[in-house]
């Protein structure tokens, strides 16, 4: 029975990203097949591949040139909605590289509107130059910058009460996934992150699960560890909002994606699209991300 209920799962994930491939629609409305069932697994929202450039790279024109190369691999065949998060002195520059192909988002945002904030940027600002996403609560953010639940908690809220869109990251640690904690770390980081957010506004909302112990160090989740997580976090969204929300909310995975390792991990039916960090600096390792190729769950 679990063999079949997973071969089914797979085939109709497939059948989504063949309809994906016919539609027009955009980054902010995935599509989803509805149903009368609760379960929240219904492997039919649009993917979604994000990329995150960090502190990358280091000049103008080499920004320029990244952000062509990635648009270049985005054609009328690519199955997925595409959106990357670059600094700040390129959000300009990169959207005028993609020709409109693509959001290009900030990879951060204050949860202030304005003041005395020396080097913040409100969601405001943001939103006068054209920018509709941003991300919160990136474990980098979250570590180096100190950032805590309830100051990531104010990012979204901030990106929500100005009408733009956000993708909350979660994530353990190795420490916290060795001690079984997984489950306990996603839960109060979603509820946090998401108090105040109301059911309507669920729809600006992406999550993306990003382990830890898994970012820039060359080790990738395997795809059954990944989906069961997903799982788990679709369950908690169920549970704070309900089934439908829940299913038709999309869970990025991120955490040193690959040419190598997309295609397994975009196999899993609670993964829906990826947010990638060093492969999105390189054009045709992401472009081949982007377009990536779903393998088969064998018996």
């Amino acid at each position: 029975l679990w063999i079949k209920y997973n071969i089914l799962s797979v085939a109709m994930k497939f059948s989504a990203l063949a309809i994906s491939l016919l539609s027009s629609v955009s980054a902010f409305a995935p599509v989803i097949q509805k149903s009368n069932s609760p379960s929240t697994e219904l492997f039919a929202r649009k993917p979604f591949i994000t990329g995150n450039w960090k502190l990358n790279p280091s000049t103008k024109d080499e920004a320029i040139a990244l952000a062509t190369s990635v648009a270049a691999s985005v054609t009328s065949e690519t199955a997925a909605d595409v959106a990357i998060f670059v600094p700040f002195p390129f959000i300009e520059c990169v959207t005028n590289a993609v020709e409109g192909k693509f959001p290009v988002g900030a990879e951060m945002v204050s949860p202030e509107m304005k003041g005395a904030f020396t080097g913040d940027i409100s969601a405001p600002m943001l939103k006068s130059c054209g920018v509709d996403w941003a991300l919160a609560g990136h474990s980098e953010r979250r570590t180096i910058n100190g950032e805590s639940d309830e100051y990531i908690n104010g990012q979204c809220r901030a990106l929500i009460e100005n009408g733009m869109n956000v993708i909350l990251c979660i994530g353990e640690t190795l420490e916290e996934y060795e001690k079984g904690l997984v489950d306990s770390v996603c839960e109060v980081q979603l509820k946090k992150g998401l108090c105040g957010i109301s059911p309507e506004d669920m729809s600006r909302v992406v999550i993306a699960y990003e382990p830890v112990w898994a970012i820039g160090t060359g080790k990738v989740a395997t795809p059954e560890i990944a989906q069961s997580v997903h799982k788990i976090c679709r369950l908690i969204v169920a549970d704070m909002y309900g089934s439908e929300i829940a299913e038709n909310c999309r869970i990025l995975y991120g955490g040193s994606v690959s040419p190598e390792s997309v295609d397994g991990l975009m196999s899993e039916p609670d993964i829906d699209g990826t947010l990638v960090g060093g492969a999105s600096l390189d054009g045709a390792k992401f472009g081949r991300i982007i377009n990536f190729q779903p393998v088969a769950v064998t018996a």
